[in-house]
């Protein structure tokens, strides 16, 4: 029989609680990156947030790779012996799909994951919380609901819709998400219930219009369909390409890309089916409702507007307010440079998307949530809606030369607005805070 002394028994015990450790530290990184992956965090932050992690419990945190959907988790334990039959390393591969956003989410791994690197949290505490963070249900139906209508009416007063119009354009939005959170998102593939919103979106919006419940189809409609934009995989495609993850930045424009697509189809195909019983695509006309269009009232609406998107979201009640003030501020200040002649529409979109991403970089700071949460829904109203809703109406009327037009000037935009968040995050984080807890 084969005798082990006390020592040799101490030394064992503490290498299996060791290795247990490490596993263990490891599982609860690649939680935290599973969670913020799957509320739509940029590629950054879920590394930076799974590193700390792992840094702090004294795991080797260098082989961590992230994709737009899907995390690797590989590992080695500094305090493990490599001895008997015991393995050092760790891997994990896990598929992520994003399946709905909720930034309040974000902000509740990335808080815990400074409180494990101030030491308020321990490794179980940490695996508690992120349970959780995890099983935090969404906001209710009916506040999703009701952000999608104030949100549509906002934005069809931001871009020239009357009060008539914003009306029927808040009415579709309650409607339009009612078929997104019912059918769209419980029974149909991306693609065709990207499809299928924006044809809905653009059907209520042509039943209200034929029943004399809006002025401007054409204005009532682009609010409508501002709630399907796929603003999220644009702007984190942005961050991504400038923190130089190339591969996770082209895969969400390209994802955004497809949404972009998608409202286009579907909202092609109510167009077509109109004109096949009425002789013909139905005669539009951009507008701007002198109701409201002051920059007072404009500026309003783009508050409306934004703070609805917190909300959609995900993103918590306090930071409602704060969300719709960046968007106003963004939008004011492209409407004062455009109609003082100061700035191309262009020029004025690149100078308000760089202001809304400083002035979010800023706000991240006292209410201690990740920039993002704020440039996601401030960036909003800058977005080139009417830009696609132009090029596909066109495009399906056979106005080949509006279209590309439009088309064209649409895309000059979202360059606008990919130049000017890249420019904001290039300046140094010293200038917001002399720390990097929120950015």
């Amino acid at each position: 029989m084969e005798l082990t002394s006390d020592k040799d028994n101490s030394m064992s015990n503490e290498n299996v609680a060791s290795q247990a450790d490490f596993a263990e530290v490891l599982e609860v990184a690649s939680k935290a990156g599973h969670i913020l992956l799957e509320n739509g965090a940029e590629i950054s932050r879920v590394e930076d947030i799974m590193s700390r992690i792992a840094s702090h419990f004294g795991v080797d945190s260098g082989n961590f790779f992230v994709l737009s959907n899907g995390i690797f988790t590989t590992g080695r334990a500094n305090k493990v012996t490599k001895s008997g039959a015991q393995a050092s390393t760790y891997a994990n591969v896990e598929f992520i799909p994003l399946r709905g956003i909720q930034l309040s989410k974000v902000v509740a791994v990335n808080r815990l994951s400074y409180d494990i690197s101030n030491g308020a949290t321990n490794l179980a505490e940490a695996k508690q919380r992120l349970e959780q963070i995890s099983s935090a249900p969404q906001k209710p139906a009916w506040e999703q609901i009701l952000g999608s209508g104030i949100g549509a009416a906002g934005f069809c007063a931001v871009f020239g819709g009357g009060w008539l119009d914003c009306a029927a354009a808040l009415v579709v939005g309650l409607l339009l998400y009612a078929f997104v959170m019912g059918v769209s998102s419980r029974y149909l593939s991306k693609i065709v219930g990207g499809i299928c919103n924006a044809f809905v979106a653009t059907l209520l919006c042509i039943i209200c219009w034929r029943l004399h419940f809006g002025d401007s189809l054409a204005n009532v409609i682009i609010g409508a369909i501002m709630p399907l934009i796929p603003g999220v995989p644009f702007v984190n495609g942005v961050r991504d390409l400038a923190n130089s993850d190339y591969l996770a930045g082209f895969t969400r424009l390209t994802d955004a890309m497809l949404g972009f697509f998608c409202i286009a189809v579907g909202v092609s195909l109510v167009f077509i089916l109109d004109g096949a019983l009425h002789g013909g695509v139905v005669g539009l006309s951009m507008m701007v409702n002198p109701q409201t269009s002051s920059i007072l009232i404009q500026s309003f609406a783009a508050f409306a507007g934004t703070a609805a998107f917190a909300l959609l979201f995900g993103i918590d009640r306090e930071h409602y307010v704060p969300a719709g003030v960046i968007g106003a501020i963004g939008w004011a200040l492209y409407l004062i440079l455009v109609r003082h002649g100061i700035a191309s529409p262009v020029v004025a979109t690149l100078a308000a998307s760089t202001l809304v991403c400083i002035v979010s970089r800023m706000a991240a700071i006292p209410f201690r949530i990740p920039a993002q949460g704020f440039l996601l829904c401030g960036i909003f109203p800058l977005v080139p809606g009417a830009g696609i809703f132009w090029f596909t109406y066109y495009l399906t009327d056979s106005q080949f030369d509006l279209s590309m037009q439009s088309g064209w000037m649409a895309s000059k935009i979202a360059i606008a607005i990919v130049l000017g968040i890249i420019l904001a995050m290039e300046l140094p984080q010293h200038l917001f805070s002399h720390n990097h807890r929120t950015h």
